[in-house]
Order: structure tokens, then sequence, then C-alpha cells
């Protein structure tokens, strides 16, 4: 690959009234849903990105709740509790503003009440097809998201279990049944994990140790859930709650970062766009990664409805070039655009400026490449321009010297 890769964290812009045929099984529905999918993925592989995935058009419920209908042993609660809040700790701090911006945030929790099962396949099998059928014809990769057993913590409570450990891996049990699907149809799964760093927040009672135990377990569950899943299939993606809040009280990545690095994927795409966690690419800095491992750092962010300048793209990316090496660097973003940028037109001129840097990004590092190899060739040169420049001398000396002989024999 002569080039730095592109894609991108999740959500594109849905076509109007695709998620209302969807919610409400409107006639005609799944037709439209599979028309919708295969023209996303052509305008993605037509702007540019390697690695396209359905849009995650399917997903009404949103990124994460998405497998309440896909999981058996939930019910609904009585609505008296509400999933603890990725913003625990910053609401501490900024009260008036949580209270302002986020006082409706929150879904209702769900309950497990029962042994937890996958029922999903159906679903599961569906978003395959469309994608399967989308990719027709597609120069390009395809991944397929899908939900971190730790993340569906945030919005399932436990009433069955009553133990956290064999409750974590009950989810993971069931959520393996959709990673292995995915990747045996050939695709990518991308592992969305934000619970590994946002889940901080919402437990502001724990110390960073305390904190590291927690996360530890849910990496644990996470693999367990991915056995038998090669690596090089598997993508992880991380975020620190993605919400336009003031993300002050973030936990550092240096202080989860091995944990991550646990996950059993051979990509990891995080934020870094976002202007809280911009300064921690020094986190990667001398740091061993396994054998193949990419990253995908966000280099076009939703924190703002700016526009990235392509410049600052491929300067980022370079960043990154630098210190794993240019082939171990895929553009990404930092989590989905589309639910969390105000307008369609915004999240697809994001991806454009991502597109666009990281072609900027890939000729300065291929060029950089050419030029450091033809360097040598300059010594011979220098030696030949020495040689003319003393036979250029010697016929000088020589002419000196004949008037003197003839200047004898006249005397």
């Amino acid at each position: 690959m002569d080039r730095i890769l592109v894609s991108h964290a999740g959500t594109l812009p849905r076509p109007d009234g695709l998620k209302e045929a969807l919610q409400t099984n409107a006639s005609g529905a799944q037709e439209t849903l599979s028309a919708a999918v295969a023209n996303v993925v052509r305008r993605q592989a037509n702007m540019g990105i390697d690695i396209v995935n359905d849009g995650e058009y399917s997903k009404v419920r949103g990124f994460s709740e998405y497998v309440r209908d896909r999981i058996g042993g939930i019910s609904a609660t009585d609505g008296t509790r509400k999933r603890l809040s990725v913003m625990g700790r910053d609401a501490i701090d900024f009260p008036g503003f949580v209270a302002a911006k986020f006082k409706n945030w929150g879904t209702n929790l769900a309950l497990c009440d029962g042994p937890l099962t996958y029922l999903g396949q159906d679903i599961t099998q569906t978003d395959i097809r469309n994608l399967n059928s989308a990719m027709t014809g597609v120069d390009a990769q395809a991944y397929l998201p899908s939900i971190a057993p730790g993340t569906i913590e945030h919005w399932l409570q436990d009433g069955h279990y009553h133990n956290e450990e064999k409750f974590l891996y009950a989810i993971a049990d069931a959520m393996h049944h959709e990673y292995k699907a995915i990747t045996d149809a050939g695709f990518l799964v991308q592992i969305d994990d934000p619970d590994l760093p946002d889940g901080w927040q919402m437990f502001p009672e724990m110390s960073v140790k305390d904190y590291r135990r927690y996360a530890s377990l849910r990496v644990e569950a996470l693999n367990h859930a991915l056995r038998g899943i090669s690596p090089d299939k598997v993508r992880l993606h991380i975020c620190w709650g993605s919400n336009h809040g003031p993300h002050k009280n973030d936990i550092p990545f240096e202080a989860i970062i091995d944990i991550v690095l646990k996950v059993k994927a051979q990509s990891i795409s995080f934020e870094f766009a976002n202007v809280r966690h911009e300064h921690e690419w020094r986190v990667w800095q001398g740091r061993k990664l396994r054998d193949g491992v990419t990253l995908m750092p966000g280099v076009v962010g939703h924190a703002s409805d700016i526009i990235e300048h392509p410049r600052i793209v491929a300067d980022r990316l370079i960043t990154f070039a630098n210190i794993v090496g240019r082939d171990n660097v895929i553009a990404g973003t930092d989590c989905g655009l589309a639910t969390r940028l105000p307008h369609a037109e915004l999240t697809w001129a994001k991806l454009e400026a991502m597109v666009e840097g990281a072609r900027i990004a890939s000729r300065e590092l291929w060029a950089k490449k050419k030029v450091a190899k033809k360097a040598p060739a300059r010594k011979p040169a220098a030696k030949k321009a020495t040689v003319k420049k003393k036979a250029a001398t010697k016929p000088a000396k020589a002419a000196k010297k004949v008037p003197a002989k003839k200047a004898k024999k006249r005397s």
C-alpha cells in the first residue's frame, strides 16, 4: 500500500423518513433500507473512503441500545431508574451547565430478569445481506459495528445473575454470536466500547486504581466474547462519551492505554481531534505494539461544527506516522458523526476533508521515502567533478613551460 487508508467510526446521515419507516415497520421499509445501504456504500467509496460501512442505518435505537431488540432475558423497568451519566464527574464541577443542557439526557434502564440469550440472528443476517449486496462492484473493504458487553451494562440492570462477573460474561456469550456472524461473512467487526474510557465519569467515587480493575474485567469479558475470532478481523473503537460537555474530568489515556491494548483487536480507533485529547499522541511514543496493529486516530471530530482544514488532518496523520510508521496509520473520525452534528452536510464535508488530508499526508510521507532512497547516489557524482577539475588544471601548467624553453635557444 502506498498511501494512508481512510475509514470512519460509524453513523452516517440517514435518508429522510427511513428511521420512522423502520420504527413503524412500514410497508416497503426493508426494501428502502436495502437501497439506502447500497447508496451510502457507493457514496463512501466514490469519495475515497477505503473501509466503509452500512451507515448503521438499521440501528434505529442507536449504536448501543439497538441490541435491546436482539437479546432475550430483558424487560422494561418501571422507568424510575435511569442509566448512569457519563458526565458524572463533570456534573460535580459544572452542575448548572449539566442540569440546563442535559436535564432530559439518559434513557431508562432495562432489566435483565432471566438468562441472557441472543435473538438477533435474523436481523443481523439482514444487515449482512444488505452490506454484501451493496459491496457488489465496489472497490473497498467493509465493516459492521457491534456493541461491547461493558457498554451494554450502561443501560442494562442485573436482576438475575446477582454477580458482576457472571452478568458480564453472560452478555459476552450473547454478543459472541453477533461478532462471529459478522466476521464469518467476511467483514471486519468494529467493537464499539466507549465504556472503557467513559465509565470513569459514571463512578465519581472510584480511584484510578479501582477503575483500572473495573476496566480490566470488562476487557476480559470482551475477549471472551471474541473467542475464536482472528484479531485481524476486529477493530476496537473507544471514546470518552462524545457528548458536547466539558470533558474536564475525562480519564487520561495514559491511565488505561495498557488495558485497551489487551483487547484482541488488530486496529484501534480513538478520539484525537477532540481538543481535550489531542495532546495524547504522546502516549504512543516508545510504546511497543503487537505485530500488525494499526492505529486509527480521529482526525476529524464531532465536537465542533467547524470543518477541519485538510492540512490539519494531514499534520495529525503525519504525527502518528512518525511514531508508529506510515503503514500502521488509518485516518478515522473521533466517533460516529451523523448523530452528533446538526446537519448531514457537515458530516459529508468533514469526511471530504479527511480524505483530502489523507491524500496530502500520503504524498508527503511516500515522497519523503523516495528522496531518502535516492540520496546516496550523490557521492559518485561528486568524485567525477573532482577528476574533471584536475584534468583542466594540468594543461595550464604545461603551457607555462613552453615559452621558457624557446627563450633559452634564442640566446
